[in-house]
């Protein structure tokens, strides 16, 4: 049993405090704009702008120590979530680099693209459906194509895969050594089912689920993470009857509404999009978008949402489509594929072409939503604007903060180093003497760490170290010796 003490800071230690929410106020729920995402991301070691010290590359990022943290815990959470917990899905991690047949049969060679326009006036290139969210280069307060001197050309389709050559004499027209950079990671999955199929013995329904970069030569990247030319995607796989398609598509939309809001993010930011008919992929039977609110900031509604992930009932074109057997008027549909991909049922003794359910998400539009819902501003006694990130426990890139109250003293700096080496196995915890116990505090708040646990003059008598709280900013005194099992039970 640990009982609750409110503390305050001393020259010597930490003393009582009476009521310490009654000094604390004006607190503001999530970030007004990812502007201030991207100002708090470069400041405190999220994410940086890549090549940097070369004038940048547009729509690059390089993620930081805390960036890198943040990323790995969302993966994590998502492949605990998918492949651990549940007894139906499989891993897998396929090729980046494909044969160029898996993008020619896939369509992606002939319809994976966007329509560009041309600005005859600034010599700009925009993608038509997204003039809204560009600035004229010429006229900063008019969207592109909406200035006075914007000339628009005719749109055109423009395939946004990479390509590159492989082999050591390859050149770029030689068409034999032309291949691309996966522009999603799904294929990998899909010409894998038959060796996931017979090396696991899985019966439907069952899943794949897969974690990895994928890379599209967008012509308008922007928004900082949210859409870039080089992104990570966790995309699985769910394999099951025709009959039973609807049902389990409707059970994924429901459960990734929900894995969401288990990280924190409020249910209020959230929303379902139905995909029309117009806007359906040729593949899709149904799909459904889940919004979120990345930008709060706009007048119009409507227009403050945009897709965190996509929940795809894709029927059973993928594995028809790189099976060597399906045929029309006698012709092979693939000549090129050298497995059937279909599945045999023993219990009926039918063979048909699954379904696929596809729940796609980026990390790094999930990671911005994260950053973006968990902002938070409180307002402290002396009337400083204080940011907090209340992130999940399990998200924050640092569970404990070990802090010295006076980093001059050997005794006091032994016994937090100390600390935090006991702690490290069991929860990421750092040391920081960098600064003033006040500034440390609202640094660790900033970026997110659950608990700071300060060694201060008393801790050298009693044995005991102040706990403060990220969120309410409450302390408690624990004796050392129950410190980790205590930390454990609070993070969850």
């Amino acid at each position: 049993m640990f009982t609750l003490k409110i503390y305050s800071q001393s020259k010597k230690g930490l003393k009582h405090l009476s009521n310490p929410k009654s000094k604390i106020q004006n607190q503001i729920m999530s970030a007004p704009n990812i502007e201030t995402i991207v100002s708090l991301s470069k400041r405190r070691g999220f994410v940086f702008p890549a090549s940097d010290i070369y004038g940048g590359l547009g729509s690059s990022w390089d993620y930081g120590s805390l960036g890198v943290e943040l990323a790995n815990n969302i993966k994590q959470s998502w492949w605990r979530w998918l492949v651990y917990e549940r007894d139906d899905i499989e891993g897998l991690d396929s090729s980046i680099i494909q044969n160029r047949l898996v993008w020619k049969y896939s369509g992606h060679e002939t319809t994976f693209s966007d329509p560009l326009v041309d600005c005859r006036a600034c010599k700009g290139r925009f993608r038509q459906d997204k003039l809204q969210d560009v600035r004229c280069p010429n006229e900063p307060s008019a969207n592109a194509g909406g200035g006075k001197e914007c000339d628009l050309t005719e749109a055109r389709e423009f395939n946004l895969m990479f390509r590159t050559t492989i082999g050591a004499v390859a050149v770029e027209d030689d068409e034999t050594a032309l291949t691309y950079l996966r522009p999603e990671t799904a294929q990998g999955i899909f010409i894998n089912f038959a060796n996931v199929l017979n090396t696991s013995r899985r019966k439907l329904p069952f899943g794949i689920a897969q974690i990895g970069k994928s890379f599209r030569n967008e012509v308008t990247p922007g928004n900082f993470i949210f859409r870039t030319r080089e992104f990570e995607q966790m995309e699985m796989e769910y394999f099951c009857r025709p009959e039973d398609a609807v049902r389990i598509h409707q059970e994924w939309i429901d459960a990734f509404s929900e894995w969401f809001q288990s990280l924190g993010i409020s249910k209020e930011n959230l929303k379902l999009y139905e995909q029309s008919k117009e806007e359906l992929a040729h593949y899709a039977e149904r799909t459904v978008d889940i919004l979120y609110r990345f930008f709060p900031e706009r007048d119009e509604e409507e227009k403050q949402w945009d897709e965190l992930m996509g929940i795809a009932n894709r029927t059973d074109f993928d594995l028809k489509t790189h099976s060597k057997k399906p045929e029309i008027d006698g012709k092979r549909l693939n000549p090129d594929s050298t497995e059937d991909l279909s599945y045999f049922d023993e219990a009926t003794k039918e063979r048909f072409y699954p379904y696929v359910i596809e729940p796609a998400a980026g990390v790094n539009r999930l990671l911005l939503a994260i950053l973006m819902d968990s902002y938070t501003e409180k307002t402290n006694e002396k009337g400083e604007k204080r940011v907090i990130l209340k992130l999940k426990p399990e998200l924050a890139p640092i569970k404990v903060a070990v802090l010295p109250l006076a980093k001059n003293k050997p005794e006091i700096v032994a016994m937090a180093k100390d600390l935090k080496k006991q702690l490290q196995p069991a929860m990421r915890a750092v040391y920081d003497d960098t600064g003033g116990i006040g500034k440390l505090y609202a640094r660790q708040d900033e970026i997110g760490t659950p608990f700071c646990v300060t060694v201060d003059h008393e801790s050298l008598e009693d044995e005991a170290v102040t706990v403060r709280d990220r969120d309410t900013w409450a302390q408690e005194r624990i004796k050392v010796t129950e410190l980790k099992e205590y930390l454990r039970k609070r993070l969850g």
